[in-house]
């Protein structure tokens, strides 16, 4: 499913116009941005949290050469969804 079938079915469920849905769409991703860079933690209880995840620097290793890369130390931004959200797929 891409962006324009989601809105498109977010639009269908909740009888809303797509272009109303869009700008919902992208002012959550604004939020949730904004919102992990300031270092916070968003918690959608039933569902899961978005959080950003320190990654360590490490060596890997280039597959085309076979030489040995550093890797930065990074930040990146993860979901990690709750039991309950994960226990509806399991039934």
């Amino acid at each position: 499913m891409n962006k324009t079938e989601f809105i498109r079915a977010i639009s269908d469920k909740a009888g809303i116009t797509m272009k109303d849905i869009d700008l919902v769409y992208d002012a959550t991703l604004e939020v949730v941005t904004e919102a992990l860079l300031a270092g916070e933690k968003i918690q959608l209880v039933g569902v899961g949290a978005f959080e950003l995840k320190k990654v360590d620097a490490k060596t890997g290793i280039n597959p085309r050469t076979g030489a040995t890369v550093k890797i930065p130390a990074c930040k990146k931004p993860v979901f990690k969804f709750g039991d309950a959200y994960k226990a509806k797929f399991n039934k």
